[in-house]
């Protein structure tokens, strides 16, 4: 890349080809340090490639969006609990049988409260803070020894 009349540094490894890798590699939840293994470059390369190439930044915005929404989704999913269809296969007599049926998941309390507390940590977070007024006076208690 030209910087002015000169040119500095090694030529960019970076390719066009690299804005659907790296969305598609950060759809599977790749962080940027992942992400210059997977390039062979540094991590400060990446963040480098992401300056100088806006198409590249936007492809791991919308990888890591897109990621964190079909997390998000699922988490949600599994809290209130969920139903889907299946289909059960079955041998009888050498013969296979298929037959569909819903198979259900109840709610989940742990998908539940990490949706809570990410949510609304002041009322859910598991220390509670709690503000008191006023003061305790305790009496004094003088122990004198036995002459």
């Amino acid at each position: 890349m030209y910087r002015g009349d000169s040119m500095r540094g090694r030529p960019t490894k970076y390719k066009e080809e690299y804005d659907t890798l790296a969305y598609n590699y950060c759809l599977m939840g790749a962080t940027d340090a992942e992400l210059g293994k997977f390039f062979s470059v540094t991590e400060s390369t990446i963040n480098l490639w992401k300056l100088e190439h806006p198409s590249f930044s936007e492809s791991l915005k919308a990888g890591k969006q897109d990621a964190d929404a079909r997390v998000a989704n699922a988490l949600y999913h599994r809290a209130l609990g969920y139903s889907h269809k299946e289909e059960k296969v079955f041998s009888s007599n050498g013969e296979i049988i298929t037959h569909d049926t819903i198979k259900h998941y109840p709610p989940d309390t742990g998908a539940a409260m990490a949706w809570l507390k990410n949510r609304q940590p002041e009322k859910w977070r598991d220390k509670q803070e709690v503000e008191h007024s006023g003061s305790i006076e305790m009496p004094t208690i003088v122990y004198k020894k036995n002459e």
